[in-house]
């Protein structure tokens, strides 16, 4: 019986270290608002911005943070070479409008940061 414990008790610790690596590796979430750095603006900038893609939009509207994007516009998830660079950006979509990059949400769509290039 006392052989037993010490296997228990290894397979405890083995397993709660698999439950703390499982966690480490959880995907942030999309928010309402995104604080890029400069460097990662530009980067997002760089791996997402095509300008033959800005969409129009309604007239009135205009590309801000907490802004909804409107129906008619089309997002994107962003690309995994974004993701990669700025893994802020990975839960988000994307579009071009207004020729400005915008980052969106998925789940309200409301845009959560606006890149001018």
């Amino acid at each position: 019986m006392k052989r037993r414990t010490p296997l228990a008790l290894a397979a405890v610790v083995l397993l709660s270290s698999v439950t703390v690596a499982s966690a480490a590796t959880i995907l942030p979430t999309a928010s309402d608002t995104l604080n890029l750095t400069h460097a990662q603006q530009e980067t997002a900038w760089h791996d997402l911005y095509m300008g033959w893609l800005n969409q129009k939009v309604p007239s009135g509207f205009q590309a801000s943070v907490g802004a909804v994007i409107p129906s008619e516009v089309t997002t994107a998830p962003v690309n995994s070479k974004a993701a990669s660079a700025v893994p802020a950006l990975k839960p988000y979509d994307f579009a071009m409008v207004q020729k400005k990059l915008v980052i969106v949400n998925p789940s309200d769509h409301k845009i959560a940061e606006v890149i001018a290039g």
